[in-house]
């Protein structure tokens, strides 16, 4: 078949038609950014104490002196949990005793007018049930990573993304009417389903219509800073609306707003040549041209790509079907899969767990949120211009490392120096944001063709598996900031010196089948290429001959 990119290279590759797709696709991200974290005003906790019991007003007047007082972070303040008993059960007079709050709680108004802590009394013996709300939406993340996936290579990329759109905006608007805990979650559920099959669509949309030149620059600067964009909304209306119902339904209606780009954005030509649906991409195609304004071929696509294609494909099916199995059959490329999987997983936890726990920090939980937001696009943008000079395995090394190095300073700042603290946090969270950004492309350049969706998807799915158990970091951080850096640092730090093994895939052409899968980096041994890499002449994506190594398997891992 011939290839596509040399078939629509007429078009261009910076035209009016590739700028469109690159900002509305990238727009459509902007929801994402702001639901995804949406949880951190709409369940956080308001100071609060004990409800004073009820007394018969011609007994006397009681009131916070039935609390205990305790230390809590340094200072001393009303228990959250505990009041005191009444002497006898009734009157005003009060013992030594404690009990729970068995009348509820008093919340501080001063932030909020509402959360769903405030809504459901989450505090106490409840206060597991706030990240376990954030974890049902993670799951439902987890969910949504495995089926959209599929349902859109079958059912094409546009209706899904619209879709899960419509899907993330619908839920969105029924928990605003939860009038129970369960139900919140239930519907979050759906909601994160939604959220991130819509921002996978968006991505592979905009990779299979965007020409090669302008893939890079989507992926970072396009989808991921857009994200961040929608971050950075967040804490600027949630600053202006203080209950957590109006504040959902503000967050949730834009949804609406991207209804019209049905008519703008189009299904993918190459998904539509894989289904044999010819006329179609060709009329994609041609309307294209037209937008660029430059003459199409007569004939752009031949009835051959299409049934090459399919031959091609069902062919390999027929001549190999490869399985999850295939990722740890031989011991390169299960050495890069178990990396990776390790490598997502602490990476995701540190990320969002530093992201969540922006209402715990030192300072204006809006401004804190907003400097986060900030760090992510500042973050996406630098790798995008790194990416051009730097090998993509330095780059993860050194922005982990130096991540968890500032994690752990954080230590030896003293309490009233909170300036610093927060400001070692965000350059901190910079690195990790970084190195999340760079190892979507590692992960692609790693594996071979025919097991490189299966790749994505097992990294995909560790990744979410730690974004579950990310907010129970803020949980801890809520009674222990020092044992969250701690933490965080540790597992950034970690996974720095575990991204050195990464094998360096910058200018080093895509393997197309297991056995070219490269080893894992060694500082014993410089890297040649295989015997019959050498006989066939193997190059790097460049023209150029691929640098030596002669590590064997045996001596990297």
């Amino acid at each position: 078949m011939r290839d596509y990119e040399e078939i629509t290279s007429f078009l261009g590759t910076w035209g009016p038609f590739q700028k469109s797709i690159f900002f509305l696709l990238s727009t459509s991200t902007i929801p994402n950014g702001y639901s995804g974290m949406s949880m951190v005003f709409l369940a956080d906790t308001p100071p609060h104490h004990c409800r004073s019991p009820p007394i018969n007003t011609a007994l006397g007047n009681i009131g916070n002196e039935t609390v205990p007082l305790e230390m809590i972070n340094g200072e001393m303040a009303l228990s959250k949990c505990r009041r005191y008993t009444r002497v006898n059960g009734s009157g005003t007079a009060v013992g030594n005793d404690t009990e729970s709050c068995l009348d509820g709680w008093e919340f501080s108004t001063a932030r909020y007018t509402s959360t769903i802590v405030t809504e459901w009394d989450l505090v106490c013996t409840n206060d597991w049930k706030v990240p376990f709300s954030l974890t049902v939406f993670f799951l439902g993340v987890v969910s949504g990573s495995f089926i959209g996936g599929h349902i859109s290579d079958r059912y094409g990329r546009k209706p899904i993304f619209f879709a899960t759109m419509a899907m993330q905006t619908i839920f969105g608007l029924l928990q605003v009417a939860s009038n129970s805990w369960e139900l919140f979650c239930v519907l979050g559920f759906f909601f994160g389903m939604g959220q991130i099959s819509n921002y996978v669509a968006a991505f592979v949309l905009g990779t299979e219509i965007l020409g090669k030149n302008a893939r890079e620059a989507f992926s970072t600067v396009g989808v991921c800073a857009f994200y961040g964009l929608g971050y950075a909304i967040l804490p600027l209306c949630a600053y202006f609306i203080r209950s957590w119902r109006i504040l959902l339904l503000v967050l949730s209606l834009p949804g609406l707003l991207y209804i019209p780009l049905w008519w703008f954005i189009p299904e993918s030509p190459r998904w539509l040549l894989s289904q044999g649906r010819i006329k179609e991409a060709e009329a994609i195609i041609r309307a294209a041209a037209k937008m660029n304004n430059v003459t199409p071929p007569e004939v752009i696509f031949k009835a051959e790509d299409s049934i090459q294609l399919m031959q091609k494909t069902d062919s390999e099916t027929a001549k190999r079907s490869y399985t999850y199995g295939d990722l740890v059959k031989t011991a390169n490329i299960r050495n890069i899969t178990i990396l990776n999987v390790i490598l997502w997983f602490v990476i995701t936890i540190s990320y969002y767990g530093l992201c969540l726990n922006t209402p715990n920090m030192n300072g204006d939980p809006y401004l804190n949120c907003f400097y986060s937001a900030l760090m992510d696009i500042a973050a996406n943008t630098g790798v995008w211009l790194v990416l051009k000079i730097a090998r993509r395995r330095v780059i993860v090394s050194s922005t982990l490392l130096s991540a968890g190095v500032l994690l752990l300073l954080i230590l030896l700042v003293p309490s009233n120096l909170s300036i610093i603290s927060n400001l070692l946090l965000m350059v901190g969270k910079f690195g990790i944001t970084a190195a999340f950004s760079v190892m979507y492309i590692i992960v692609a350049e790693l594996y071979p063709t025919v097991v490189r969706s299966m790749g994505l998807g097992i990294s995909s799915v560790s990744s979410k598996i730690g974004s579950t158990l990310s907010p129970f970091l803020p949980y801890i951080g809520m009674y222990n900031q020092v044992l969250l850096y701690i933490l965080v640092g540790a597992f950034s730090l970690s996974a720095g010196i575990l991204s050195l093994l990464l094998p360096e895939t910058r200018g080093v052409e895509l393997p197309e089948d297991p056995s070219q899968v490269q080893p894992l980096n060694c500082c014993c041994c410089k890297r040649d290429l295989p015997p019959e890499a050498l006989a066939n002449g193997q190059k790097n994506i460049n023209g150029e001959a691929s640098p030596p190594h002669n590590c064997t398997q045996s001596n990297c891992c």
